[in-house]
């Protein structure tokens, strides 16, 4: 039987990070959206501790990742753990490695007393959607906005 352990990402694992991201973005059909780069992610991850990334290993082996951040409610005057990027590598799939990654951020959720965990998932993933639910996770009724680039630009000038 294999044995999944769990470890932190550290500033040498900035090449890593962004080779997951890739992957999930590439499953996800929009690996031409990221312009993640190395310096950024060790800028915003590392130095300005920002966000946190957990690595799922298989024997000592990197088989998938987590890069989770904070937010805040108003509602329940808690910070949120947020979920950003959860991807196992598809040759791992269906071990119950990711129900394990999950687990592993509940737990960090409960130990470091924050109120929620969230995260966002695309409409067409269905498969990642029935398995949400089947956890137990509610699926929210409201719809995520953003804005980026020119868009961003000309909001902040008006």
């Amino acid at each position: 039987m294999a044995d999944l352990t769990f470890r932190n990402a550290s500033e040498e694992d900035v090449g890593l990070i962004l080779e997951y991201i890739r992957k999930l973005a590439d499953y996800e059909k929009r690996l031409d959206e990221v312009i993640a780069t190395e310096e950024e992610l060790k800028k915003w991850i590392f130095d300005k501790n920002q966000a946190e990334v957990i690595f799922a290993l298989e024997d000592g082996k990197e088989i998938g990742f987590a890069l989770f951040f904070l937010s805040f409610s108003t509602y329940i005057s808690n910070v949120n753990l947020h979920l950003e990027d959860l991807f196992i590598d598809p040759e791992y799939r269906g071990k119950g490695y990711g129900k394990a990654l999950l687990k592993k951020l509940a737990k960090i959720v409960v130990e470091r007393g924050y109120g929620r965990f969230e995260w966002t998932c695309l409409s067409w993933n269905q498969p990642s959607i029935d398995f949400y639910l089947s956890l137990g996770a509610k699926q929210m009724d409201w719809n995520v906005f953003h804005l980026t680039g020119d868009e961003l630009k000309k909001l902040a000038e008006d």
